[in-house]
């Protein structure tokens, strides 16, 4: 495999993408001076076996509806054993329109409106927006803060439960606080939902962004098999390979039962897959697809270490240690500045435009998040950017 070029720079601007284009209406910052760190796709391009797929298909230039397609299942399970060493059986795969309408699925499957919907907060936006859109209640659990990454808070979460609750939604790795969550944290789920009878769905998006060093990231059916007849794993390449766009993703359901009922709600929402996608993933999840992701960890944690340090050498500024994802969560609260402040001078002084913490729920407060899966040369120019914005405190 040719050795992937990261540190080029792809000019996003004008393509209709969102991360580039969007971010004067949603931060105020212009594109043409601005630093676009928000939106979790990367500026790379994916690896030359899923380019050549696109290329295919435009060569061939009919763009009908796409039939069975057992190569995909092929890869998916694949790539499930190879890489995180689960052995899944094809029957098991539900193709979705990526794995934030996975979700809405779910909740269709398995809730009714006013049904609660725990979450472990802060946690990734689009939960609470489908959940409250949903008609259900958003629970929010407040994550605690150790040595200063984000655990998991028993004694306070069963204090918090009404009895309401169906659901909870893990996030692992966790996004935004970028943890790779330990088998026993894991174990401890299973338990809580097995107590409280809640359906478990695992968001495993960002399992195959572990940095090295990391501890290993495992699959909560690895792990937790007394849990199966309540647990739907999600999982996709879209993060992995940057193919957001394409919008497909897949809930891993062994119990048949639960299979049965999330496949009615994908059969009543008309939900199928779309033509390019599962050509996609299909080639990405092979050994030249896994070659790519190895560099691109690499490279990843490369931004990671630049980004961390010179963060943390401003003064009231801590990046919290990221062991997976692109996103690094960083706390400005010992700066003592309000919300206001702290976004004024990322996006008036330092032109960059980032998430705000509080969009993440409860203790988002006083956070911003980065988006660190962009060349070299435009984390070093943030990194020189916030220590300008933030020159007074040094």
């Amino acid at each position: 495999m040719t050795h992937p070029d990261f540190d080029r720079i792809i000019d996003r601007r004008g393509t209709q993408c969102s991360k580039w284009d969007d971010m004067q209406a949603a931060y105020g910052v212009d594109p043409d001076d601005g630093l676009a760190m928000w939106v979790a796709d990367m500026d790379f391009a994916p690896p030359a076996c899923v380019q050549a797929v696109v290329d295919r298909a435009a060569a061939h230039g009919v763009y009908g509806y796409p039939g069975a397609n057992p190569p995909y299942l092929a890869a998916i399970g694949w790539w499930m054993e190879h890489r995180h060493g689960w052995r899944i059986d094809p029957s098991w795969v539900l193709t979705c329109a990526g794995l934030v309408n996975a979700v809405a699925m779910a909740m269709a499957a398995y809730t009714q409106p006013g049904d609660g919907v725990i979450v472990m907060a802060p946690v990734y936006h689009a939960f609470g927006r489908v959940i409250r859109a949903g008609g259900r209640d958003l629970v929010e659990l407040p994550l605690a803060m150790e040595d200063g990454q984000y655990i998991m808070d028993w004694p306070a979460w069963e204090a918090m439960l009404t009895g309401h609750e169906r659901m909870l939604i893990l996030c692992s790795p966790h996004n935004p606080g970028g943890r790779v969550w330990s088998e026993d944290e894991l174990r401890q789920v299973a338990d809580f939902c097995i107590r409280h009878d809640l359906i478990l769905i695992s968001d495993d998006i960002h399992a195959d962004l572990v940095l090295p060093g990391a501890p290993r990231h495992r699959m909560m059916a690895t792990v937790a098999p007394q849990v199966a007849d309540r647990l739907v794993t999600l999982t996709a390449a879209t993060k992995t390979f940057n193919i957001a766009g394409v919008h497909i993703g897949n809930a891993i359901i062994a119990d048949p039962t639960l299979r049965a009922r999330f496949q009615g709600a994908l059969a009543a929402a008309g939900v199928s897959p779309a033509m390019l996608g599962q050509d996609m993933v299909a080639a990405a999840y092979s050994p030249e697809g896994a070659a790519w992701v190895d560099a691109l960890v690499d490279y990843l944690d490369g931004n990671r270490r630049l980004f961390d340090d010179a963060v943390n050498a401003i003064p009231g500024l801590r990046s919290m240690p990221l062991q997976a994802t692109y996103l690094s969560w960083v706390d400005f609260r010992a700066t003592g500045m309000t919300n206001a402040e702290i976004t004024r001078r990322i996006q008036t002084d330092a032109r960059i435009a980032a998430n705000h913490g509080a969009t993440f729920g409860r203790g988002g407060d006083g956070f911003m998040r980065f988006n660190i899966a962009t060349p070299r040369a435009r984390v070093i120019e943030a990194t020189d950017r916030l220590a300008a914005a933030f020159a007074d405190l040094q």
